[in-house]
């Protein structure tokens, strides 16, 4: 079955989901940003979510981590919880 590992930044509002993408595309570290700027638990460890399988994130969620490239932002992605930006940082198939 596919793994991934990925991290992310849950913030309210889109704006803000864009200002901070702007951020890590001028060279800023998604760690640092995720700490300081997300609201979920995962911010203490930098956005970290571990290695889980499909279906077990919210499908928004899934649907960019099971197709997008490995090691590039992606986001805004809206979910229940709000705004966020990902990053896949492994997947395998």
């Amino acid at each position: 079955m596919a793994q991934a590992t990925a991290r992310h930044i849950l913030v309210d509002s889109e704006s803000q989901c864009e200002e901070l993408k702007t951020k890590i595309d001028a060279g800023e570290d998604f760690a640092d940003l995720a700490r300081e700027h997300s609201s979920c638990p995962s911010s203490s460890k930098g956005g970290d979510l571990g290695s889980f399988g499909p279906g077990q994130m919210v499908p928004e969620f899934d649907k960019v981590v099971f197709s997008a490239e490995v090691n590039e932002v992606q986001g805004p992605v809206k979910t229940q919880f709000g705004y966020h930006l990902l990053e896949v940082t492994s997947r395998t198939d």
